[in-house]
């Protein structure tokens, strides 16, 4: 790269066609996330746990976000090779995901399914980060909203297909929904995890090919800054020094996503099971009445989706009309408002209208809190501060998952669709405290790292 590169604009605005591209892997990893989120609830009930226990099972998911997020992030801030800075790490999550999402329709017992849980959420937090990073690393300033809706759009795609794919294979080609001497989970839960492990490699590898990163300025500086910040254990010191420096915008909407998630994970969590029980009226998991529950579940999660995909249309224009924070807290209030209803609704096809509240709210959470944070976080550590940023998206998941099972039991007696509505209430407090976020310009706190790694990246 010339002198003369350098001293153009940073960056420049990509086409249509180059969003789609950089961004496509990130409809295969929703599509992975979207098939566990839709269905291992249901998978270790047949496998034989409780209501109880469901949140322990899962702590894997955010356990694994907890560790590998922050790691990550920082070493491929300081990583550099043939295939670049960020898409080493995408290929290796896309690699071990396809081999958790073969496996997992063959567990046979709770332990063998909760561990293949955690490999698959390690995959498919080595591949979430640096996509995130992305935006920053290659998009311009004014279209980073664009570039997270975008996200947004190739979230709610996956998620749709995902979620919808047991009922459609039922349905539509007549795929068995029961199980069978060979396997405790149905064929076409199983049939669908083997279409999600393919369609996740392929779209990952897609943006691995179509998508260039640009190298550092000058490979020698970058190579000994590597030496002094990259490795794990120094990405573990350095995450714990940029954690006691977040600026002040990151603290604040660290308070939001905290609570945006314990709503999130309690949804997750439980509406499956909750839809079985409380709508469809199931009394095992053995009974007919229970199936059919779990896979309208999977089509509300396959509606909320879609109204993500639609709504994810809208942001950008409603952020440029009002602002971040006015039109964030609109949505979260939208989804704990339709998450809360679920105390007075008792019809399947009324409880498609809860979905469309939920769907603005999940389009929102998925790109306005990173489109905030990035305009007040160095563009140069942009990894190693999205990787702190999901420790607020893992840290409320711990707690559900550590603490939730004494409530389930003790509290809301076994009851899922009670657990829907406290997240419901949690996603309304979220949307009280993103009216208390102020967006601040960029503070470096140690000017001369940056601007050594603003020289050489």
């Amino acid at each position: 790269m010339s002198d003369r590169d350098t001293k153009k604009s940073p960056l420049e605005k990509l086409k249509l066609y180059q969003l789609w591209n950089m961004n496509f892997g990130f409809l295969g990893i929703q599509f992975g996330w979207g098939l566990q989120m839709a269905n291992m609830s249901a998978i270790f009930e047949y496998l034989g746990a409780n209501a109880y226990q469901l949140p322990l099972l899962w702590i894997a998911a955010p356990l694994t976000g907890l560790i590998v997020q922050p790691i990550i992030g920082n070493l491929s801030d300081y990583t550099w090779g043939p295939l670049g800075r960020r898409r080493p790490y995408i290929l290796m999550g896309g690699v071990f995901a396809f081999i958790g999402l073969i496996l997992m329709p063959h567990c046979s017992t709770l332990w063998m399914a909760a561990g293949l849980l955690w490999i698959l959420d390690t995959s498919v937090n080595v591949s979430m980060v640096p996509f995130r990073a992305f935006i920053g690393d290659l998009l311009p300033k004014e279209q980073r909203t664009v570039g997270f809706a975008m996200q947004s759009l190739m979230v709610g795609i996956g998620a749709v297909c995902a979620s919808a794919l047991p009922w459609i294979l039922d349905r539509i080609f007549s795929v068995a929904n029961s199980s069978n001497a060979q396997s405790k989970i149905p064929l076409n839960v199983e049939i669908s995890f083997y279409i999600g492990a393919a369609v996740f490699l392929v779209t990952v590898l897609w943006t691995i090919v179509t998508t260039k990163e640009r190298p550092p300025k000058n490979l020698g500086a970058f190579a000994k800054l590597r030496e002094q910040k990259g490795g794990i254990l120094l990405s573990i010191q350095e995450t714990w020094l940029s954690l006691q420096k977040m600026p002040s915008t990151m603290y604040q909407l660290a308070w939001v996503q905290f609570f945006s998630w314990l709503g999130i994970f309690c949804f997750f969590l439980y509406f499956a099971p909750a839809v079985a029980r409380n709508i469809f009226g199931a009394v095992s998991q053995d009974s007919n009445s229970y199936v059919e529950g779990i896979e309208w579940a999977g089509l509300c999660f396959a509606l909320y989706n879609a109204v993500c995909i639609g709504f994810s249309f809208l942001l950008p224009h409603l952020v440029k009309r009002t602002s971040s924070q006015i039109t964030h807290s609109f949505c979260l209030t939208f989804g704990g408002l339709s998450l809360t209803s679920l105390l007075v609704i008792h019809n399947q096809y009324v409880l498609l209208l809860a979905m469309i509240g939920f769907g603005i709210t999940w389009s929102s959470v998925l790109a306005l809190p990173y489109a905030m944070l990035v305009e007040s976080i160095p563009s140069q550590r942009q990894g190693i501060y999205q990787g702190i940023f999901n420790l607020f998206v893992v840290l409320p998941q711990i707690s559900v998952s550590l603490g939730f099972g004494w409530v389930m039991r003790n509290l809301l007696h076994e009851d899922c669709a009670l657990a829907v509505v406290l997240g419901g209430v949690f996603l309304i407090l979220a949307a009280v405290l993103t009216q208390l976020v102020k967006i601040s310009p960029v503070v470096v706190e140690n000017k001369s790292s940056a601007n050594i790694l603003s020289k050489v990246t």
